[in-house]
């Protein structure tokens, strides 16, 4: 995989995927404000799937599980612009401001797509990429204020997101688990997002599914895609990444395993 990635500072890059295709099973640490500049990329989550392709700007929450494809289109990398908008660089951007404090929704993907203002802040860094020498930290903090600013001014309700800095408490396992299970993160992962240590997630994970997390993750992400394959009428090569697996040929010895029959055989039947 031909991945490049070119930063003026940490919280600010130019991303390029030359491959025919790049798959990730990711949680992230800070919201992600992404460009797209050609490419296109299927963000998948426990209840929704979104496509974005040139053109696009989305924000996507920190502490948020999701499968990430991503694509290079019609002759020209999958090629991105990325800010990251930490939670030090928020916290001291809302002490600056008088804002109202919402109760926090669900967390969700918000899509801008073509919007003028972002397209044009996000545009503007392209230059410096090919600058030589350390990009100014002030600068850089100019750029990021301007676009938490539009990012206020076209969504008041970003507010709820952005100014929430509550790391995750402890919730229902069970639920958690199975919106979850498609998605490729380790334990202690899981454990954090549920407000549990390692140890703990481990023990109440046994006591209320009497098996493995192993086990069972693999077991119900089988079914998922027997599901895809029998009733949906997929290809094995349709889903295999989307219900959690990384490798077609794993996928593929498993699945016959537990079912006695190959995914081919069964999405021919």
């Amino acid at each position: 995989m031909q991945h490049i990635s070119k930063y003026l500072t940490k919280d600010i890059k130019l991303s390029s995927y030359e491959d025919k295709l790049f798959k990730s099973d990711l949680i992230f640490d800070d919201h992600m404000l992404v460009w797209f500049i050609s490419g296109e990329t299927k963000i998948i989550q426990a209840e929704s799937t979104f496509s974005f392709k040139t053109g696009d700007i989305f924000l996507i929450p920190r502490n948020e599980l999701a499968t990430i494809i991503n694509y290079p289109k019609n002759g020209l990398p999958h090629q991105t612009v990325v800010m990251h908008l930490s939670t030090e660089r928020l916290k001291k951007f809302y002490e600056k401001i008088d804002y109202a404090k919402k109760i926090q929704p669900r967390q969700k993907i918000y899509c801008f797509s073509n919007h003028p203002l972002l397209e044009s802040c996000l545009a503007s860094l392209i230059p410096y990429f090919e600058l030589k020498g350390q990009f100014p930290e002030s600068l850089a903090t100019l750029k990021i204020e301007e676009a938490i600013s539009i990012l206020r001014l076209i969504d008041p309700s970003v507010d709820s997101v952005l100014a929430n800095f509550d790391v995750p408490g402890k919730i229902d396992l069970i639920d958690f688990m199975q919106r979850n299970f498609m998605f490729n993160m380790s334990l202690e992962k899981l454990g954090y997002l549920t407000g549990r240590s390692l140890s703990t997630f481990n023990r109440d994970f046994r006591k209320l599914f009497n098996t493995t997390p192993q086990k069972w993750l693999t077991d119900k992400r089988l079914e998922l895609a027997y599901y895809h394959l029998v009733e949906k009428k997929k290809k094995p090569t349709e889903i295999y990444l989307e219900v959690g697996f990384e490798d077609l040929s794993h996928f593929s010895y498993i699945f016959k395993k537990k079912y006695g029959v190959s995914p081919n055989m069964l999405s021919r039947s």
